[in-house]
């Protein structure tokens, strides 16, 4: 790797993008023209929401299709990249004495994969995926973030998929468009503020930046990637957000793209 690679947050919505050819997509397409290749990429999403720190060691990971209610055509997407032992290990190693799990069950989930098949889709660079600890407060997630920093200096594309906001309860289900709620806008607002100016207490403590963003983040789990791609950034890194836009009135799309 000539550079640095870079540290990415996508907001992956619905599953259904995985299928689409839409604005999003088209931005997630055009990042991946852009990105150098890695060598690999360990992707934090937030469907391995479970109570331990694990990461997939596995040579061939297989495609999680990891909810219901969908077309049969969703199901049938598979992305088939190889997997990274090696990686596996390594990421074991930077997170020591932290107890991972080198595990060989899971797989790529669909905050992974629905995104990835646009960004590479050829499916040629190997994936590990690192799981987040539901136990766990905010403050842990940033961590981990900055002690596996130096894997972009190592060739590896530092992923983290969930979405800034992530309101369910309020989402449109039914297809209409619908314009997005003032609080979400006003707490992805905020948020943004916040990145750009590299302040990230508040971010870690989200609770303190009041009811806007306890209704944006009413669970923690698409959250709390942005953290982990926070927490691996550097001060010279320069803050872009690639894709921008709220689906179904409450469910932000924001990339948030260091380096």
């Amino acid at each position: 790797m000539s550079a640095r690679t870079p540290a990415i947050f996508f907001g992956h919505g619905n599953p259904l993008n995985a299928l689409l050819d839409n604005d999003y997509t088209k931005a997630w397409s055009q990042i991946g023209s852009q990105t150098e290749r890695p060598r690999a990429i360990l992707s934090i999403s937030a469907h391995w929401y479970v109570p331990r720190t694990a990461v997939t060691a596995m040579a061939e990971p297989r495609t999680i299709h990891d909810f219901g209610g969908f077309p049969r055509e969703l199901y049938q997407v598979q992305y088939p990249s190889r997997g990274d032992p090696e990686l596996a290990i390594a990421v074991r190693q930077l997170l020591a004495p932290l107890d991972v799990t080198l595990d060989a069950d899971w797989g790529l989930d669909h905050g992974t994969w629905s995104v990835l098949r646009h960004v590479f889709p050829a499916a040629d660079v190997p994936v590990v995926q690192l799981s987040i600890d539901e136990t766990q407060p905010a403050a842990f997630h940033y961590d981990i973030g900055r002690r596996l920093r130096p894997l972009r200096d190592d060739g590896v594309l530092l992923v983290g998929s969930g979405d800034l906001v992530h309101n369910l309860h309020t989402y449109a289900w039914g297809g209409h468009p619908i314009e997005p709620y003032d609080w979400a806008v006003r707490f992805e607002t905020r948020a943004r503020d916040l990145i750009v100016k590299r302040e990230h207490a508040p971010l870690i403590d989200y609770g303190s930046l009041g009811q806007d963003a306890l209704r944006s983040i009413p669970t923690p789990d698409h959250y709390l990637p942005l953290l982990y791609v926070l927490g691996a950034g550097h001060e010279e890194d320069a803050i872009t957000f690639p894709v921008e836009g709220m689906d179904g009135g409450s469910v932000s799309m924001l990339a948030v793209q260091l380096g």
